[in-house]
């Protein structure tokens, strides 16, 4: 059915008559328009778990090419999208890599993680108007299909993504794909997808209000919806307060459940947080609840092959409780005291920090009820501003977590350290 509906807005995008823009109109090419940049990363993440769970730190260094070509002239432009990735280890061998939640190089069956790792991948696009068909390896970043880039390389999906932008203010999306590559393995199809299909758009109803609707269907795994609205009141000249609502509903199929070993097949997590803005300083207090029989809680990204996960990208959670920890349980309903500061005030442009406290209760396990977890998350990131090392941003983030004796078939306790320095390149 999903197949279907993705058929039929993909033929209303590629025949709209009425359209409010043409970017093919204003093409220069596919020279003129092209683009090579390269990505240094330098990433480093330790997790220092506690109640007897063995630490777990990689460090890699990585390049990431990218090259998107104009469009060709005409009243149907072509092009082209490549990338290539390199990442070589620089620490994290055995014992100390194969957490889940790091995964900068996948471990052997040794349990020796790999000493690099290089890939690569092209998609050939189309244009007509204002509507792009994109067809081959791609970085999709929506709601229900978002790659991850948090790493040290970036997750990569082949298939087929319809974006249409012919009317202002909205953006619609419609896409099949089939392979998914994992940041920390080498290979087009290392993530076990057998498909996905993603459907959806945005719209800037006014310059202050902006809604959306996605929903996905991963192949013999789950079915997801996904809603957001998003307000922003002006206050004064350099105060505003904004309010962001995101909410997810997946239903697992009834494949998985048994293959998975999992409880129940319906989750509902929604989080709703305010935003005040006051010159340079912001304060933010969210909630965030999930509720629904399933064990998993919310699930999303991971790999099916070896981590038991639904493959939708490792960023898909769009929630506003979400640091190391998610606070995604089953029944779990959590809070988050935010403060975020940018010292440009203070005569320090490209200088900001960031500081959250969430707190989750009512956690349901297999095995007991009202478990409990918190966070303190702090991170500073320093851009630079001018110079011959101009963007270079460095990174250093940390997460306490704690979790409850109730919750630890869920979480486990560890403190994190994260250092990520990128170095942005424009070729051309």
């Amino acid at each position: 059915m999903l197949n279907k509906r993705i058929s039929l807005i993909a033929l209303g995008m590629l025949s709209a008559t009425q359209a409010m823009a043409n970017d093919q109109a204003e093409s220069k090419g596919f020279v003129e328009d092209s683009s090579l940049k390269v990505l240094l990363r330098n990433a480093y993440i330790n997790r220092d778990y506690k109640d007897g769970n063995p630490d777990k730190a990689e460090w890699g260094q990585a390049a990431i090419g990218t090259f998107s070509s104009g469009f060709t002239q005409g009243t149907v432009g072509v092009g082209v999208d490549a990338f290539g990735l390199y990442a070589l280890r620089l620490d994290g061998g055995k014992g100390r890599s194969g957490a889940g939640g790091i995964d900068f190089f996948k471990q052997g069956d040794s349990g020796n993680a790999a000493d690099d790792l290089s890939k690569g991948g092209a998609a050939v696009k189309f244009r007509l108007s204002s509507t792009t068909l994109t067809y081959g390896d791609q970085m999709p970043a929506l709601p229900v299909l978002n790659y991850d880039n948090s790493r040290l390389l970036p997750e990569s999906y082949t298939g087929t993504l319809i974006t249409s932008k012919e009317i202002k203010g909205l953006e619609l999306n419609a896409g099949r794909f089939t392979a998914e590559s994992r940041k920390s393995a080498e290979g087009r199809d290392s993530g076990g997808l057998k498909s996905i299909n993603v459907l959806g758009g945005s719209y800037q109803f006014t310059e202050q209000f902006k809604a959306a609707l996605y929903a996905s269907d991963v192949e013999d795994v789950l079915k997801k919806q996904y809603v957001n609205a998003n307000y922003m009141f002006p206050i004064d000249k350099d105060q505003s307060l904004t309010l962001d609502f995101n909410g997810y509903r997946t239903k697992l199929d009834d494949s998985y459940v048994r293959e998975s070993g999992a409880t129940g097949d319906d989750n509902k997590i929604w989080s709703l947080a305010a935003t005040f803005a006051t010159g340079p300083h912001s304060f933010t207090l969210a909630h965030q609840r999930s509720t629904g029989d399933s064990n998993l809680g919310y699930a999303y990204g991971g790999y099916q092959k070896d981590q038991g996960r639904v493959g939708d990208g490792g960023n898909t959670i769009y929630l506003a409780n979400s640091y190391w920890s998610d606070f995604n349980a089953e029944d779990e309903r959590s809070w988050q005291l935010g403060y975020g500061l940018d010292f440009r005030a203070f005569g320090i442009p490209g200088l900001s920090y960031n500081f959250a406290y969430v707190r989750g209760d009512n956690i349901t396990t297999s095995t007991s009820e009202g478990g409990t977890e918190r966070e303190i998350f702090n991170q500073f990131k320093y851009v630079v501003q001018s110079g011959p090392a101009k963007d270079l941003s460095v990174k250093v983030r940390s997460s306490i977590l704690r979790v409850s004796q109730k919750s630890s078939e869920y979480n486990v306790s560890g403190n994190e350290l994260r250092v990520f320095v990128d170095y942005p390149i424009n070729i051309f």
